[in-house]
């Protein structure tokens, strides 16, 4: 944790950047390029902390190419997919290469704002003040961790996905992943490749793609189908997936009408990336259920009436972006899910920005955040030469009057 004099020598930069994540890193790698220094704020010990604590099988979705940050590729010998331990270490070494060094142990409370800065309050009392601030904390800050009905009588556990590792501690256990997002798709696919009995819970209908269809990323794919006009872009969405995924009804999965083009746009729901938890379901090895009616004291009781005995119940239901509660004197411009619709504040919250927020754009996050990284810090710099400038023409030597 940085000492007092590091976090006061920190406020006399121009730019506060929260959360050294992809965003985070991504915007202050921008400044730097265009000569811009930025205090970079982190309440974990490391950058990419959420990376560092997901499952231990986790890799990106999407092709290294289309996934890097600007200004440092992913080295050449990352595999196509890179595993999460990779997107760490290109995460560190992005950070030395643009001379990132951000301050560790800095837990958030509250940002207020006075007549010129944004002020950062942190748990240990912390400041932190810059006419520039831009908040790079992500989509998946809080676990969204719903009460089940009858969860106080369940004599198992009830984990969020947040807290799965590897399938070893379930070995023998009777395992219910609830949602079939990418993170329970995975969890759930891992833990019946370590011979772990585990079902899934299903309640919604859900657009399921292929990661890759005859060596081609379907990523590519969704990004040149969404420079079509809509409708023929959603049509030829919805014809790939129902050539390449087809009805998966008998198996308890519904597909809906809405296109995965469709639903990512309109929605923010990307669809289920599929790298093998199809295959299991089809063999028999991931049994597939609609949603809870009640837990019971030794299982789940689903909405058709079938009842199962369970150990454990993983709860892959997502995350929540928790900005609202950081901003006490500010409303922000926050959709249904919380996430802001706006990359560059306005108003009473000029010079606050947004990243890492955008999770309706074809492509990916990774993509998307690169993109937006670079558009905020280009606003930034241009805020930052304003003020630099207002401040030389204000001490500049006044002519001094003509008398005629």
């Amino acid at each position: 944790m940085p000492d007092q004099a590091a976090a006061a020598n920190a406020t006399t930069n121009p730019v506060l950047i929260v959360g050294a994540g992809p965003a985070g890193l991504a915007v202050a790698g921008c400044l730097r390029q265009r000569g811009i220094d930025s205090t970079v704020l982190e309440q974990a010990c490391g950058v990419g902390s959420s990376w560092r604590h997901h499952y231990e099988r986790l890799h990106l979705h999407t092709v290294k190419s289309h996934s890097a940050l600007p200004g440092l590729p992913f080295p050449p010998d990352a595999p196509r997919y890179v595993p999460r331990q990779g997107v760490v270490d290109y995460l560190e070494a992005y950070a030395r290469h643009h001379g990132i060094a951000p301050l560790y142990g800095q837990t958030v409370l509250r940002i207020t704002h006075d007549a010129s800065q944004w002020q950062v309050h942190t748990a240990a009392g912390q400041t932190f003040a810059a006419p520039e601030l831009v908040l790079a904390t992500g989509a998946n800050r809080e676990p969204s961790m719903p009460l089940l009905p009858g969860q106080d009588a369940f004599a198992g556990r009830v984990l969020h996905s947040r807290d799965y590792r590897n399938a070893q501690p379930f070995a023998g256990q009777r395992v219910l992943v609830v949602g079939i997002g990418n993170t329970g798709a995975e969890i759930a696919l891992d833990l019946a490749e370590h011979g772990v009995r585990v079902a899934l819970s299903v309640r919604s209908p859900v657009n399921i793609v292929k990661r890759d269809v005859l060596g081609r990323p379907t990523q590519l794919s969704s990004i040149a189908l969404a420079k079509l006009p809509e409708p023929l872009g959603n049509a030829l969405a919805s014809l790939l997936r129902n050539l390449t995924v087809g009805d998966l009804s008998r198996w308890g999965l519904r597909t809906p009408r809405a296109s995965p083009l469709q639903q990512l746009r309109r929605e923010g729901k990307t669809p289920m990336i599929d790298i093998g938890t199809l295959d299991r379901i089809k063999a028999g090895d991931i049994a597939v259920f609609p949603g809870i009616a009640t837990l019971t004291r030794g299982g789940v009781r689903f909405t058709d009436g079938r009842e199962q005995p369970f150990d454990t119940i993983v709860l892959a239901t997502g995350y929540s972006a928790g900005l609202a509660t950081l901003f006490p004197q500010h409303t922000l411009p926050l959709d249904a899910r919380g996430l802001p619709t706006v990359l560059h504040g306005a108003g009473d919250l000029e010079g606050l920005h947004f990243v890492g927020f955008d999770i309706r754009q074809p492509g990916g996050l990774l993509r998307t955040i690169a993109q937006q990284a670079e558009q905020v810090a280009a606003q930034v710099a241009l805020q930052v030469a304003r003020r630099v400038a207002g401040r030389v023409a204000a001490t500049a030597p006044q002519p001094l009057p003509f008398i005629g």
